[in-house]
C-alpha cells in the first residue's frame, strides 16, 4: 500500500462530500498535469489511503483521509464537451487524461493547517510545503504519514 496527498478546492469536492455517502466512490478527475496524470495512471492503486488536503480555501490543510477502491482508468470528463475538464485534443484510443475512484474512509477532528505542516521537520522533503510546489497529487511516505496523523 502507498501513501499520497491529494489537493482540492472544497467547493470542487471536500472531505464532507465524501462523508455525507460515505460507501459512494466518487471520481477523482479533472488533473491536467502530466506530473500528476503520471502518478494517477501509473502509480496510485486500490487500496493506497489519501489524505485530503484542502486548499484556495479560509481553512487550508489536511481534512480527512480516503481509500482508493479503483485504480488509474481514462478520466471521463475529458472527453463530456460540458465539462469544464474537457480536452478536444484527447483521443479515446490513446487518452492523455486519467482519474482514480475514491471513498471516504475518515474526516480529521480539525484540519491540520498547513502552517503546522510546514513546522515539522519529517516533512521537509514532502512537495507540498517546499517552495513552489503546485502538484496536485503528491506521494507521502509512511514516516510522513505517520508524522501527520500523529497531528490529529
Amino acid at each position: 500500500m502507498s501513501y499520497w496527498l491529494f489537493k482540492t478546492e472544497p467547493s470542487e469536492c471536500s472531505i464532507d462530500d465524501f462523508a455525507r455517502a460515505p460507501d459512494t466512490p466518487i471520481v477523482w478527475e479533472g488533473v491536467r498535469n502530466y506530473q500528476a496524470r503520471n502518478m494517477l495512471r501509473d502509480d496510485v492503486k486500490k487500496d493506497d489511503l489519501v489524505f485530503i488536503y484542502h486548499s484556495s480555501c479560509k481553512l487550508i490543510g489536511v481534512a480527512g483521509i480516503a481509500r482508493v477502491v479503483k485504480a488509474g482508468y481514462p478520466d471521463p470528463s475529458q472527453f463530456n464537451t460540458a465539462s469544464t475538464y474537457f480536452d478536444g485534443k484527447s483521443d479515446p484510443e490513446s487518452p492523455r487524461w486519467f482519474a482514480v475512484d475514491l471513498i471516504f474512509a475518515e474526516k480529521l477532528p480539525v484540519i491540520i493547517p498547513l502552517d503546522k505542516l510546514k513546522s515539522l521537520a519529517k516533512l521537509s522533503e514532502l512537495p507540498l510545503v517546499q517552495r513552489g510546489s503546485r502538484l496536485s497529487v503528491m506521494p507521502v511516505t509512511p514516516e510522513q504519514w505517520q508524522s501527520i496523523l500523529q497531528q490529529r
